[in-house]
């Protein structure tokens, strides 16, 4: 009798060993991402870690691992986990896209390269996810050349990224391409006052210091006068993620301002959204002080921005707007534009805010880089501006221009 009941305590026992080892790793997965992914790292890995002591090459469960040491900062922990991932599964998309993250924001660009090439050699052809993180990487390494023309590739198959386009931008102000272009402006009043005649031209370079450096001459034929804007703009980088404009110019003439500047400071934020502070002067025959601010975001092939303008005077504060949309097509150059606004705008250089009430306006533009060095653009747009009580004046224009880089 007692041989008996020990035989089935031994049995029972032996069930209860095999309950206790055999789990679900799928089930253990999902537990330990629900709570990394809560902001719970050390409870998450703790299951994490009880399914990889069963199934050690699991690799859904190494990323996961390495990923939330990466989140932590803990690089180099994150990196034993991500290069056990790739081993276990080389021809596995997620492991690469992990350890490339792991290493750039680690600023481990040498390693990130070397992954790369592993990735290169077991996925063939390489995914567009990977030739993303190989553009960021070639930024990361201040190859910006390399890292637009491996963006506009991705924008050409149709590559979606809700990051591209703002990415793309932020590498057009980078990139070392040397231009020039000119424009014509055409403005009719309908016989209210004589037509004006506007032409500019323009030399952009780059350098470390200034950034994008963009020299321009405008000429105006207007009230039977002649007139010379000379204008310097700069965008030089900030701190991470930031960049400056800065303008200065000046004319003798009276129809534009004796001196004008302005700066602003451009931040981009998390989800393709860009953030502007400025402040122009203007110097017609009143100085004017305008506070501008814009909020703008890449959703698609879509660009979305809208300016406010504080402009104080003595007895009251004139605030103006601005609405505008971008559609990007073929290229990250290449668009559809429209807008509206009311009030003018502190960057246009050939109207005196002061001699308006207010300005209602809608503008359609078009640009398109039809050869790798050579650009055209136009813009046509229709405002009614109130100069005085009762009084409206209703203006036409038309711009046209084009650029060459070299």
């Amino acid at each position: 009798m007692k041989r008996i009941i020990a035989f089935f305590l031994m049995v029972l026992g032996s069930q209860l060993v095999w309950a206790q080892d055999s789990f679900d790793p799928d089930q253990m997965l999902l537990d330990a991402r629900e709570l990394i992914f809560d902001g719970k790292y050390d409870e998450g890995r703790k299951i994490a870690f009880r399914a990889l002591n069963g199934y050690p090459d699991y690799a859904d469960i190494l990323i996961l691992v390495g990923r939330s040491y990466a989140w932590e900062g803990k690089n180099d922990s994150a990196s034993i986990y991500l290069e056990r991932a790739i081993v276990a599964a080389p021809a596995y998309e997620d492991g690469y896209s992990a350890y490339l993250d792991n290493l750039m924001w680690a600023s481990e660009y040498d390693a990130a390269s070397r992954i790369l090439d592993r990735a290169k050699g077991s996925l063939n052809p390489l995914p567009t996810n990977l030739k993303y993180k190989e553009a960021r990487l070639f930024y990361y390494q201040e190859d910006y050349d390399a890292a637009y023309e491996m963006a506009d590739s991705l924008f050409e198959t149709g590559y979606e990224n809700k990051d591209l386009l703002a990415f793309m931008s932020n590498l057009q102000r980078l990139r070392s391409t040397n231009a020039f272009g000119f424009t014509y402006d055409y403005d009719s009043f309908f016989g209210d006052i004589s037509n004006w005649n506007t032409a500019s031209i323009y030399g952009r370079t780059r350098t470390k210091l200034t950034g994008a450096l963009i020299a321009r001459v405008t000429q105006s034929w207007r009230f039977d006068d002649t007139g010379t804007l000379f204008e310097l703009d700069a965008y030089p980088a900030l701190w991470k993620n930031s960049y400056a404009y800065i303008n200065i110019g000046g004319s003798s003439t009276d129809f534009f301002p004796k001196f004008r500047t302005g700066i602003s400071i451009y931040q981009n934020l998390p989800k393709a959204w860009e953030l502007e502070l400025g402040y122009r002067y203007l110097g017609f025959t009143e100085a004017t002080h305008i506070y501008t601010s814009s909020i703008g975001k890449y959703a698609g092939n879509w660009w979305i921005n809208m300016r406010v303008n504080v402009i104080p005077d003595e007895s009251s504060v004139g605030v103006s707007g601005n609405l505008q949309a971008r559609y990007y097509f073929r290229t990250a150059e290449d668009f559809f534009s429209i807008q509206g606004s009311t009030g003018v705008s502190p960057d246009e250089e050939s109207r005196d805010p002061s001699q308006l009430l207010n300005s209602y306006r809608v503008r359609l533009g078009y640009q398109e880089l039809i050869r790798p060095r050579f650009m055209i653009f136009g813009f046509t747009g229709y405002s009614r501006d109130e100069l005085s009580e009762g009084r409206f004046r209703n203006n036409l224009n038309i711009s046209v221009g084009a650029e060459f880089r070299f």
